[in-house]
């Protein structure tokens, strides 16, 4: 599996960005995908998971970003999608996102990384 990570940019506090992780393969809604971050000088950091199809269907989020980050996910696209919304500084950060065949956690033991998208949220 190969993930592509787009969707990131500059934003002003208050702003939206929709980051995309498309996948090449044909089974990749067998795949549990989580996003995670790093910002500049901390390690990095679990933002959401969704679980893959056959498990109980499942979402998780990171307390900090609790009722401002939606995780999606579209099979037949086989992508993933992170829908950020009042976006604050402290979301700055590199944001990868990461499969791993039927598993999901918010640990990072995922077999398989995206390259990374920035994100910016500054005035």
């Amino acid at each position: 599996v190969q993930l592509q990570a787009s969707g990131g940019g500059l934003v002003q506090p208050g702003g939206s960005l929709r980051l995309s992780c498309a996948a090449s393969g044909r089974t990749f809604s067998s795949y549990g995908v989580a996003w995670f971050r790093q910002a500049p000088g901390k390690g990095r950091e679990f933002v959401s998971v969704i679980s893959y199809r056959g498990a109980s269907s499942s979402t998780g989020y990171a307390d900090s970003v609790k009722g401002r980050f939606t995780i999606s996910r579209d099979n037949a696209e086989n992508t993933v999608y992170l829908q950020m919304n009042d976006l604050k500084p402290e979301d700055t950060a590199v944001y990868y996102c990461a499969a791993r065949y039927q598993y999901y956690a918010v640990s990072d033991s995922y077999d398989y990384w995206g390259q990374g998208t920035q994100v910016t949220v500054s005035s």
